[in-house]
């Protein structure tokens, strides 16, 4: 069997590293296709060398353009492309510009879609993910879900039976997996002097947060005011909007350069608190047990919500970000184990090769 997988986002790499890796050992020929949309030395190649991600045959290096040009011009090079691999399957992850891209290319061209991380809904159709992996589950052959939620919100759009699997979420083999070898290899929380300090960590690059000034202040005037250290990775967009919108950094925040992804996981797995508007931080900040903010005014992982391990917070004032930290700190909250037993990857392949 042939695959074609397109990546095209730092996530979608992480996803990939577990699910390529039970393609090789299972012999499925591969062929990674990097659509380029988010793709530096620091936000992508990293993770192809850490994670052991195969190389792309090739790079289309498509980005830093509006959502329908990136996708236009995505859809026609991945058209040329598939009809060059001509594979069994295109594989695709989440809900990216790349994703509805690759989608969209193989549907033309009748080739079957699997699409990981299927039925995750937001309800918020401002928001260009969703608009992403809605027309994806709706021209895809298998829709692999990772959640009981996700298989209903597909149910409720005319989308059931075979082709509907639960196969839990390839997030979670992935932390189970890199958990480890972080443990062993990742020195991060030393070099940055961290061990036993009560520290937060905090990611921000979601356009809704970064692309408004106002959501943007509010966020790091309420840093400023919980006195507390937090670490922030800074996302290359979040860097610029910081300079453009001309917002004085709090002293107790520690900027940091993007780390990789066993970094990423160390920092988590230490840290007191997360707060993020990242969707794969979220699921990462409870598999490893700990609490979590989502500045965002909706999720699609609300299983987390309901459990107590995650509270949403508007970023509409810097007292709104205070409280939610706050409430969150003192928080109770549930065990469970929405996301699968950590073999997705394993089902994923099964099925494909079964289909």
């Amino acid at each position: 069997m042939k695959v074609a997988t397109i990546l095209g986002a730092r996530p979608q790499l992480i996803k990939a590293s577990v699910v390529s890796a039970e393609m090789a050992r299972r012999g499925v020929d591969e062929a990674i296709i990097h659509t380029g949309q988010h793709f530096d030395d620091n936000m992508s190649s990293v993770f192809l060398s850490e994670m052991g991600v195969p190389e792309p045959v090739v790079n289309l290096g498509i980005g830093g353009g509006s959502h329908g040009q990136n996708t236009g011009r995505m859809l026609e090079q991945l058209e040329a492309e598939l009809v060059r691999l001509k594979p069994d399957w295109v594989v695709v992850y989440g809900d990216t510009d790349s994703t509805l891209a690759g989608a969209l290319a193989a549907a033309k061209l009748h080739i079957p879609i699997a699409h990981i991380e299927a039925g995750l809904r937001s309800f918020n159709r401002g928001m260009p993910e969703e608009i992403n992996r809605v027309v994806t589950d709706h021209v895809a052959t298998a829709l692999f879900t990772p959640t009981d939620t996700a298989i209903e919100c597909l149910r409720s759009e005319g989308l059931h039976g075979d082709r509907v699997v639960k196969s839990g979420d390839v997030m979670f083999d992935v932390a189970i997996q890199y958990g480890r070898v972080s443990d062993e290899q990742s020195t991060i929380v030393e070099k940055l002097d961290l061990e036993g300090v009560n520290f937060i960590l905090a990611t921000i690059h979601r356009a809704e947060n970064t692309d408004d000034p106002q959501r943007l202040k509010a966020i790091f005037g309420g840093f400023g005011e919980l006195q507390r250290c937090i670490v922030l990775p800074l996302h290359p967009r979040t860097k610029s909007r910081i300079t453009t919108s001309s917002i004085t950094l709090p002293p107790n925040l520690r900027i940091i350069d993007p780390v990789g992804y066993l970094d990423m996981l160390a920092l988590e797995k230490n840290a007191q608190l997360i707060v993020t508007d990242s969707g794969g931080v979220q699921k990462e900040a409870f598999f490893h047990g700990v609490p979590c903010v989502t500045l965002r005014d909706e999720t699609e992982w609300v299983e987390l919500v309901d459990m107590g391990w995650n509270r949403l917070a508007s970023p509409t004032s810097a007292d709104a970000v205070v409280e939610a930290i706050r409430q969150t700190d003192s928080g109770n909250r549930k065990d469970g184990q929405p996301y699968g037993t950590g073999n997705a990857s394993q089902i994923i392949v099964d099925s494909l090769l079964h289909w």
